[in-house]
């Protein structure tokens, strides 16, 4: 009995060892350490928060710790990292004794879903289903419950990165999604028409699976959902960092590059000589290089690709060289495709950036001092392009993305738009294109082509009311109240149902003088958003009329 005992007494302290490795007063000094360093070496980071939230978050998760679990601790730390919004600034989930275990799936959201891109082939029934819920939360619900834990520079980057957070149990747990820490976790699953719930349990610390550019790899017991049988071009020689091919059909050179860091066999220069000497020698009609899985690397990198696309005027047009973006594309690869944008005739398609336009990178480690574990803050500051061109991510001329069909049938619709792009009756820069029409006053075209680029499914990450709106508030901030007003009526007649349209209008006609009108269009706007922020600004400017001011 006493053996029994004491068997007993050790396992619980082993137990209890294992739960809590810090005492509450040693993770509350690593959460200071943390926010005294920040606040000290890294106050630059507070664009996207502001000190007052950040210190709140801290506050709170410093009152929460004697309550916490460690893990929970961890991801309460990855919340208050994620506040800054810089795809650089992270959070380590891999040191020890505080890792995250795996679950052995991998998921990837294309247009019509969250599915099963990977798995172990113990779990070859869930291979390709669509996931529905997660331990019975639906999927859409789940991805929102987790996003405040990732460090999420843009919603590309959680698509890209975040989404997987969901194989953690840990995460799972520690946001409320679980109310246990669980090891084996339930997914509701659809799969040939047929909903069914199937379990994953968590793989053995330190192990994981086989992921590499966001997809998992067919390695040993690891299975993808893709139809093997034959690889697309943008998934070909991944052992390599850049290849390139001639199609002869469409006389086009695909370049897939994945990387800003040299390949071991051949140095960024020499292939890109390469790809030019090539193209000056051949009958080459146009170039497609495709950064859709590139996460960066070295932006020193990127000069001899920017100089070789201005000097090949063989290339260099508008209709001849398409550059593939996409939920990867970051970091280094954000400042390539910036500096694309800038002094080439690039048409970008697919998806957008995973990165700010202009963003902080190159982090330096912090170890918190008790715990260990690594914190990296960003520190460099990149701007390729002015402020005011600033904005959350590249987006694509041309929007393509891909269902899970096309994935698992090696079908790519982005390289078959960019391989039959053709340039009549597209516009590259719709607001330079609606500005020329406004100067020429052609009103009815400049009426009809918006409203067809409004509704063309392409120009879909193209903000046509914001820049529109822009664009009347310049004009209004220079004092000419009646250009803006019919700038702001424009864009109530192509975006009829917005409240923000009808606030802006309203403004425009109180800067003019005309009260009556401001009224009345004020009222729209609140009476369309009673609850929303344009409403709430429509109640005050309405207050402001009433008293005369």
């Amino acid at each position: 009995m006493k053996k029994l005992l004491l068997l007993f007494v050790c396992s619980f302290m082993l137990h209890a060892t294992a739960q809590s490795t810090l005492t509450a007063s040693q993770w509350q000094d690593d959460l200071k350490f943390l926010q005294e360093t920040v606040h000290k070496d890294y106050p630059f980071l507070f664009k996207k928060t502001t000190t007052e939230e950040f210190d709140a978050a801290v506050a709170q998760l410093n009152k929460d710790i004697p309550n916490l679990q460690d893990h929970e601790i961890v991801v309460g730390l990855s919340k208050i990292i994620a506040l800054f919004k810089y795809g650089h600034t992270d959070i380590s989930f891999s040191h020890e004794p505080f890792a995250f275990r795996y679950l052995p799936f991998n998921l990837y959201q294309f247009n019509d879903g969250v599915y099963i891109q990977g798995t172990h082939k113990d779990h070859k029934e869930a291979l390709g289903a669509k996931v529905i819920a997660v331990e019975g939360m639906p999927i859409d619900k789940a991805l929102k419950t987790i996003y405040p834990v990732v460090n999420a520079e843009n919603s590309q980057y959680f698509k890209a990165f975040g989404i997987n957070y969901l194989k953690f149990p840990e995460v799972l747990h520690a946001t409320g999604m679980t109310s246990e820490l669980k090891e084996t976790i339930t997914l509701t699953l659809l799969k040939e028409g047929t909903t069914f719930t199937h379990q994953f349990t968590a793989m053995p610390k330190g192990e994981r699976p086989p992921v590499s550019y966001s997809l998992m790899q067919t390695e040993g017991d690891w299975l993808e959902a893709r139809d093997q049988s034959q690889t697309p071009h943008y998934l070909k020689h991944l052992d390599k960092r850049y290849y390139f091919e001639f199609l002869e059909d469409s006389k086009t050179v695909y370049v897939r590059q994945s990387s800003v860091f040299h390949d071991p066999s051949e140095d960024i220069t020499s292939f890109y000589n390469r790809v030019f000497d090539f193209i000056d020698n051949n009958d080459v009609e146009r170039l497609v290089i495709d950064v859709r899985l590139n996460g960066g690397g070295n932006n020193f990198n990127n000069k001899d690709v920017i100089t070789g696309i201005i000097q090949s005027e063989k290339i260099n047009q508008i209709g001849k060289f398409f550059v593939i973006l996409g939920r990867r594309t970051f970091s280094a690869c954000q400042n390539l495709v910036n500096e694309m944008d800038n002094y080439t005739n690039a048409i970008f398609i697919g998806e957008p950036t995973a990165e700010n336009i202009n963003f902080y990178g190159d982090n330096h480690t912090l170890a918190l001092p008790n715990s260990g574990i690594p914190i990296y803050l960003s520190w460099a500051w990149w701007q390729d392009k002015p402020q005011w061109l600033d904005g959350p991510w590249l987006a694509p001329h041309v929007a393509v993305d891909m269902s899970y069909e096309d994935y698992s049938t090696n079908t790519d619709p982005v390289l078959k738009t960019a391989l039959e792009f053709n340039a009549d009756n597209f516009v590259v820069d719709p607001m330079q294109f609606m500005t020329e029409l406004y100067q020429k006053g052609e009103a009815e075209k400049l009426m009809i082509e918006t409203k067809r680029m409004v509704a063309d499914p392409r120009y879909k990450f193209f903000d046509f009311e914001t820049e529109l709106n822009k664009t009347g508030y310049n004009i209004l901030r220079r004092g000419n109240a009646k250009e803006a007003i019919a700038v702001f009526d424009f864009v109530t007649q192509i975006f009829p149902d917005s409240a923000n349209a009808w606030d802006s209008l309203a403004e425009g006609y109180l800067k003019a003088g005309d009260k009556d009108k401001a009224k009345a269009y004020y009222s729209k706007a609140l009476q369309m958003d009673p609850d929303g922020p344009t409403g709430r600004n429509a109640t005050e400017m309405l207050r402001v009329i009433a008293e005369g001011h």
